[in-house]
């Protein structure tokens, strides 16, 4: 049962200039999405939208049920100032309008920052004919029509089809019982060492403050490289079977590792700053859910977690839905759960499926992060991207916050 819905090949992709997208991209969008892009809009009550770029401004607005865009700026709508390049990706989905501000790609320059990232899904209706999620659009049944059981987990000798199902319907699983206790403790022994030689500056660590100010690496970057019990655990049929349970054929990267290879998680307590305890968010959040998706993230429970140790949140059958990718909307119908686990257990989630962490309240937890992704469309070619350049993008997003309170204002 397959979880591609990608739509777009990377080597269709090409740099659009400000006035094409204006002129000639938008218009043909509206000639077949502007009804449903509109409904996206009005159902999610947020303002007209002004694109300011290099000196030419244009409107995107709502009237009789159809979105519509006129030149100039409309003096009730929400501006953002941004360069053809940002443009030109955005209107490709090859970055998000969280992905553009946490890149600096983008400066609002009247209204809500709020009613910037609403947009994205209204983007998407337009530029790629998905409705925005609406409540009752998403039904998560068993293999029978029943409401399917979602605090249902599975152990390795279950029935392949089942777990398939549940994982097509719900957008993630709970496997329980994969590793030992003693293989865990080898990998967090090797974490703590990492833990230990990182330094803020090494472009291979993650870092964040507690209330005290003081800063602590929380995650390791290619942690496969720094675990030798990790990177045999990485090659182990307990965990390549996951490539093919979708059908998909998925794979990892060129070592045989993972989607972004694997990187090691430590959650402390106390965290008031950076990246540790991730807010709402789909893996695609950034951009490039068309080229992408969905793969699979899956993650390794160093010391399992719980309610008290942040258990990992999911919002089931969000994987199908047309929603904002950061952040969690107030209007979503779908419920949000935690995923409960013990040392050994796997958790595992589609890269569009809505998740967060939860920050622990009395004791830390370890997880290790790993993945598979899909093979690249019939006819499709990527860009060789240098490992180094794809590394330090990786690693300047320990810094992400600051730039995305750069971007945003409240003036409206």
């Amino acid at each position: 049962m397959s979880i591609d819905c990608r739509t777009r090949r990377h080597c269709d992709r090409r740099p659009l200039d400000r006035d094409e997208v204006f002129d000639s991209l938008i218009p043909a969008a509206l000639s077949n999405n502007a009804e449903l892009a509109a409904r996206g809009l009005i159902y999610k009550r947020l303002p007209a939208l002004t694109f300011s770029v290099d000196g030419r401004s244009v409107t995107l607005y709502e009237r009789n049920g159809a979105l519509r865009i006129e030149a100039g700026e409309a003096s009730e709508s929400a501006v953002v100032s941004l360069d053809s390049s940002a443009l030109s990706d955005l209107v490709q989905d090859w970055a998000t309008t969280m992905g553009l501000a946490m890149n600096s790609r983008v400066k609002m320059t009247r209204g809500n920052f709020e009613h910037w990232i609403g947009w994205e899904p209204i983007f998407r209706a337009l530029f790629d004919g998905r409705p925005v999620h609406e409540p009752g659009a998403i039904s998560i049944s068993d293999r029978n029509g029943s409401d399917l059981n979602l605090n249902r987990s599975f152990e390795l000798d279950d029935d392949p089809a089942e777990i398939s199902h549940f994982l097509h319907q719900a957008g993630f699983l709970h496997l329980r019982g994969v590793f030992t206790e003693c293989e865990m403790a080898a990998v967090s022994a090797d974490l703590d060492a990492s833990l230990a030689r990182a330094r803020p500056d090494d472009g291979a660590s993650w870092w964040a403050g507690d209330s005290k100010g003081v800063q602590q690496a929380v995650r390791i970057l290619f942690f496969h490289e720094q675990s030798a019990a990790l990177a045999e655990l990485l090659r182990d049929d307990r965990l390549g079977w996951l490539a093919d349970i979708t059908g998909d054929n998925l794979g990892g990267d060129d070592e045989g590792t993972g989607w972004l290879s694997a990187e090691g998680l430590i959650k402390p307590l106390d965290i008031q700053t950076g990246l540790s305890d991730l807010p709402w968010h789909k893996d695609c959040g950034q951009g490039r859910h068309s080229y992408y998706c969905n793969g699979l993230t899956i993650g390794l429970s160093i010391t399992g977690a719980d309610e008290r140790s942040g258990a990992l949140g999911v919002v089931p059958g969000s994987h199908r839905a047309n929603i904002q990718p950061a952040g969690k909307d107030d209007s979503l119908d779908l419920p949000a759960l935690k995923l409960v686990t013990q040392t050994g257990d796997l958790t595992v989630h589609c890269s569009d499926t809505l998740h967060r962490a939860y920050p622990p309240i009395e004791r830390p937890r370890k997880v290790v992060y790993t993945g598979f992704r899909q093979p690249l469309m019939k006819g499709d070619t990527m860009e060789e991207v240098p490992v180094a350049k794809q590394r330090a993008a990786r690693a300047q997003l320990t810094n992400v916050q600051n730039r995305i309170a750069g971007a945003g204002t409240n003036t409206g």
